[in-house]
């Protein structure tokens, strides 16, 4: 019983965590304006080897994007990906992600 307890507590903390953390939609767009340059401005590559971002899962952007700030992802156009989120705090990261999972 006790188990039970301190896993429903845990779930609890866990999903209140989530919850609380709202991302700005609006301030991922302005955020994401520099993104345009390789994968458009409403998050459709021009280029046929670039991502879409638009309509993308939200928490794999999440992941991606602090994989390439911490230079734990590497490949393709890593280095370029690494230079571009370096500045990016983790509330940048969920805003931009937010706004381009908005997209359809």
């Amino acid at each position: 019983m006790k188990h039970a307890v301190f896993l429903f507590l845990g779930f609890t903390a866990l999903f209140s965590t989530q919850a609380s953390v709202a991302a700005d939609v609006a301030a991922g767009k302005a955020k994401a304006a520099v993104c345009a340059a390789c994968h458009g401005a409403a998050g459709v590559a021009s280029v046929p080897t670039y991502p879409n971002l638009a309509g993308q899962n939200e928490p794999y952007l999440v992941s991606a994007l602090k994989a390439y700030r911490d230079k734990q992802r590497s490949g393709g156009m890593a280095a370029i990906m690494q230079m571009q989120a370096a500045a990016l705090t983790d509330e940048d990261i969920n805003n931009i992600a937010a706004y381009y999972s908005s997209l359809k």
